[in-house]
């Protein structure tokens, strides 16, 4: 990957802020235009992303800001009704979410940093000009 090719690519955050089983970064998106959450975790040694939202009830997950790992930290579990998710792709393994997936967002590392792939549907914000700039 060469992140300087690409004007859609993101960078999230450093690899090392993402430690195995760990806290997830967080981060704005806009799923069909509109406002949602996303997160990047590290599970089993392999980087993965998803929507902030349970297949079960279109509610963010984490029950602490970035937890979203069960107690053993084997399972991505929804905070409002249980539903627990397999981290390695996103599919429900238990509770309320049936045969329900998470919704994976395409994410790499390169030279120590996490970047995050735009798809059609689920873009970055667009933030406006700086205060300062729109003083002038």
């Amino acid at each position: 990957m060469n992140p300087g090719t690409d004007r859609q690519v993101q960078l999230l955050c450093r690899s090392a802020e993402l430690a195995e089983g760990g806290r997830a970064w967080v981060w704005d998106v806009l799923e069909y235009g509109r406002p949602a959450r996303a997160f990047a975790l590290r599970f089993a040694g392999v980087l993965r992303a998803y929507l902030n939202r349970c297949a079960h009830v279109p509610a963010e997950m984490d029950w602490q800001p970035g937890e979203f790992l069960d107690n053993d930290r084997r399972w991505i579990v929804c905070s409002i009704h249980g539903a627990s998710y397999e981290p390695a792709d996103g599919r429900c393994v238990g509770g309320p979410c049936r045969r329900g997936r998470l919704t994976a967002l395409a994410v790499d590392e390169a030279d120590g940093q996490v970047y995050w792939y735009p798809s059609r549907d689920i873009q970055p914000v667009a933030f406006d000009t700086p205060a300062a700039e729109s003083l002038r």
